[in-house]
């Protein structure tokens, strides 16, 4: 599962859930939809404004020259405005559903200057196109309308984020727990995304300095003052949704060639190859501002595809800067959860009359359904001011952390608030800080919470200690047959400084006990499981293993993980005596020092049998120090209740581990040395989707037995696992020496999104390939010396079950679809070579539960 995206999604849910009810009941609506077309020739007319009379509320006709609009309020007339045509007033029926056909007249100045076809709808060309030739005066002049187009950019931004309930009915709004808690509803105009009614759950602001150079390298912010709603921190991480909203909402620049919203990555109506995917029309000339101002409106070519539609306005000027722009998302678009969309952009003239970026507003609507019911709408603005150019900046400015936050950020007074915000913030939006801290305090609520808390993290809190989690109580496998499980860790709430964890399991099948504890102290006195980390731990496990096994974001005893695929009686037993020291820095670089006695027994089918003399050995002790270096440029994370989450970024982040086996030292029985790196990036491909790439490599040096060779990372589950082979056996192959690749590219819909009928779906593409290969020295290979080594596992029957990856490298691909139901990605899996070992499987069918935007 994409843990990132569940996290978040729950911790919305969380707080939506402890408030909501099932409800649908809303005012009487007046909705209006129809299509717009030209009196002489009836062809449709994309873009046409509409607008209920004497009101700013409105909207415009889509491609097909279709709209639709709504209100509760008691307007009974509609006016329709199109450059190069007449006015036209229609009188509506209020409160009721009716359809409309307007016929819209061309004057007579109009007349003169535009050729009429009549009969055949014009096929739209970029050739000959004064639209298109706009636009790519637009295009060959960006860079200069950009602030990397100055020496130096100082100015101040203020930026305010709020994500609130919407759709909220009237029904759940006159409650009778709401009853005298209707302070906590706002209400806007319901033609506005998110309906009339909302109710705010959250609320940040940020105040910084931002300093830009030529010099990419060169950039500096410094926080001012920051606030946010606080939540409580045991069943909600702030810092974590802080983190994940940033993520979503980054600042827009539409002279990128690629915009990131919602974690998607969209092409600006302005890149390079904007005229090969986007239609354009020039809608409107605005002669009565200096400069002239052309209103270029354009759409996507693929409605499905990952782009905008909407407006933008050109300086005709010689520039070719954008003044204004507003667009959002077609609603055909291959978005989940995602009802509306709207982004606005303006622009002021500076003193040597280029535009900078003076606003900017981007809101989304999400919901379980596109068109009703309750949803989340979240809101962010940014406003700049004091905008400087070509101003020497010290360097000491640039000195230090590329984000410095002032000491006293978070403490700044109201009366600071209000004298420094480069925006007004309503008093209704000022008083969410005040309502969120009362509604914490409804015992429903925290009930509510708690209990969601339960059913979706697994955790069940008892204050300082918390029970869980569920999914592990119950599991079962050949080995240790019906297994029970439970558990639990203490919270902050008993301690700031120490962390204890434990859980006992009982195998009714080899009826032996396991169990773990651990005890961690917080040299930071931070709680261990926020961003910096700095502790000390000590740990003790006894329990199973699948050799070559590595599940994401799963304990191996989750009870879903327990079918298996073919023979999988393989099993470790091990003990763990465990002190590791972590230490993470604010520049996003850590490392880990460890000590591990390791003790391993076989279990079920799996034998430790000396080569040399056939003798069976019980069980290896080895004794380990090992140092872990990690480096993750920009990293965010979300915190949930079992995992803290990497929020995934375009950087790359690299590992390296090194671990030394010391024979004699604590019962070690083996001399080693063990190194591993790996990189991991994902690429954005723009139009077509993302890939998500880790290479990696290791060396074993000394000579050792297979259970401490690398032992593959293999898959008998029928979930798919993105960094397992998932057509591979346990302990199918080891090595003292491999490289690896895995490239797993998602399209995003790019191609099934043009497909009739299949469009409708929206499925999206999904590829990957996986290989690997490596080798076994003579040394560490029973069949060229038996000292030291043990013979390789087989079967009952005596075949081979474990090799080494001497002759060619192990690959296999997949191909799949996903988006399936919104959160199911299914892949048919190949495995192309190693196909005579036993007991193996040319083709496969793997299933993982993917929620994504």
């Amino acid at each position: 599962m994409r843990h990132t995206y569940r996290t978040i999604i729950f911790a919305l849910t969380l707080i939506g859930a402890s408030i909501i009810g099932t409800s649908s009941a809303f005012a009487q609506k007046t909705v209006i939809t129809g299509t717009v077309r030209d009196a002489v020739t009836k062809e449709t007319l994309p873009y046409v404004s509409i607008f209920f009379n004497e009101t700013r509320l409105g909207t415009q006709t889509d491609i097909d020259g279709n709209f639709r609009i709504s209100t509760n309020e008691d307007h009974n007339k509609l006016k329709f405005n199109y450059v190069g045509y007449e006015v036209l007033y229609k009188t509506i029926v209020v409160g009721q559903t009716q359809k409309l056909d307007i016929l819209l007249k061309s004057n007579a100045q109009s007349l003169n200057e535009v050729t009429i076809i009549a009969g055949k709808k014009v096929r739209y060309s970029n050739r000959n196109n004064p639209a298109v030739e706009l636009i790519r005066q637009v295009i060959e002049n960006k860079d200069k309308n950009q602030p990397k187009a100055y020496e130096t950019v100082q100015y101040k931004e203020y930026e305010k984020m709020l994500f609130s309930m919407s759709n909220v009915s009237e029904k759940f709004k006159n409650r009778r727990i709401f009853r005298n808690y209707q302070f906590l509803f706002q209400e806007q105009d319901s033609t506005k995304i998110g309906g009339k009614n909302l109710l705010p759950i959250y609320i940040q602001e940020k105040l910084t300095d931002q300093y830009l150079s030529f010099d990419p390298t060169r950039s500096k912010t410094v926080v001012l003052a920051e606030k946010q709603v606080e939540f409580d921190n045991r069943f909600i991480d702030n810092q974590g949704m802080k983190s994940y909203f940033d993520r979503m909402y980054q600042n827009i620049n539409i002279y990128d060639n690629n915009i990131s919203v919602i974690s998607n990555e969209f092409l600006s109506p302005i890149a390079n190859s904007a005229p090969t995917f986007y239609k354009f029309f020039i809608t409107d000339t605005l002669k009565n501002q200096t400069p002239n101002v052309i209103e270029l409106s354009f759409t996507p070519r693929n409605k499905g595809d990952m782009l905008f539609e909407g407006k933008i306005y050109i300086t005709m000027d010689g520039n070719y800067a954008v003044q204004k722009a507003a667009f959002g998302v077609n609603k055909n678009i291959n978005l989940n959860f995602v009802r509306g969309m709207e982004i606005e952009l303006d622009f002021e003239k500076n003193v040597d009359n280029r535009y900078y970026l003076s606003k900017s507003n981007l809101i989304a609507d999400f919901g379980i359904s596109k068109n009703k019911g309750l949803g989340f709408t979240g809101e962010r603005s940014v406003s700049y001011d004091n905008y400087k150019t070509n101003v020497e900046i010290p360097d000491t400015v640039f000195s230090g952390k590329k984000i410095e936050v002032l000491a006293d950020a978070a403490k700044k007074t109201d009366a600071f608030w209000s004298q420094n915000r480069l925006d007004t913030l309503p008093e209704q939006q000022q008083k969410i800080y005040s309502n969120i801290d009362t509604l914490q305090k409804l015992p429903s609520f925290r009930k509510t919470i708690k209990l969601v808390t339960f059913v979706v993290a697994g955790y069940w809190d008892f204050g300082p200690y918390e029970v869980g989690p569920t999914n592990t109580f119950y599991s079962f496998n050949n080995v240790e047959g019906f297994r029970l499980r439970v558990g639990g860790r203490t919270t902050p709430a008993l301690s700031q400084r120490f962390y204890f964890e434990n859980y006992a399991a009982y195998g009714f099948r080899d009826e032996k006990w396991k169990f773990f504890l651990s005890g961690t102290y917080s040299i930071n006195n931070k709680s261990i499981y926020k961003f910096p980390q700095h502790y000390v731990r000590a740990s003790f496990q006894r329990d199973t293993k699948l050799p070559g096994a590595e599940l994401q974001f799963v304990q191996e005893d989750n009870f879903l993980l327990s079918f298996k695929r073919g023979v999988n009686d393989m099993l470790l037993y091990n003990d763990y005596y465990r002190l590791d020291y972590v230490r993470e820095f604010e520049n996003r670089f850590s490392y880990t020092l460890g000590f591990k006695k390791w003790a391993q027994s076989p279990a079920g089918g799996l034998l430790f049998t000396n080569a040399a003399n056939n003798m069976d050995i019980n069980r290896i002790h080895t004794t380990e120090f090992s140092l872990g270096l990690r480096y993750a440029k920009n990293e965010k994370f979300y915190q949930g209740k079992i995992y803290r989450t990497p929020i995934i970024d375009r950087y790359p982040i690299y590992n390296l581990r090194y671990t030394a086996g010391v024979k004699g030292f604590f019962g070690g029985e083996y001399n080693y040395h063990n190194i591993m790196g790996s990189v991991d990036k994902r690429f954005y491909l723009s139009q077509l989707g993302f890939s998500d790439v880790r290479v990696e490599g290791g060396y074993i040096a000394g000579k050792v037995p297979f259970p401490l060779l690398t032992i593959h990372r293999a898959n008998q589950t029928y979930a798919y696992q993105l960094n397992s082979y998932n057509l591979m056996n346990f302990l199918e192959f080891v090595s003292d020496r491999y490289a690896a690749i895995n490239i797993d590219h998602n399209f995003n819909g790019f191609f099934l999104n043009k497909i009739p009928l299949l469009s409708k779906l929206k499925l999206r593409e999904i590829v990957s390939f996986k290989a690997i290969y490596g080798g076994l020295r003579d040394e560490n290979n029973p069949e060229k010396t038996t000292d030291g080594t043990f013979k390789m596992p087989t079967f009952d029957s005596g075949a081979q079950r474990t090799y080494s990856l001497s002759k060619e490298p192990y690959m296999e691909g997949s191909v799949g679809l996903g988006n399936i139901f919104k959160l199911l990605r299914v892949d048919l899996v190949k495995r192309f070579n190693y196909l005579n070992n036993p007991e193996v499987s040319e083709w496969g069918i793997r299933a993982r539960v993917k929620l994504d935007f």
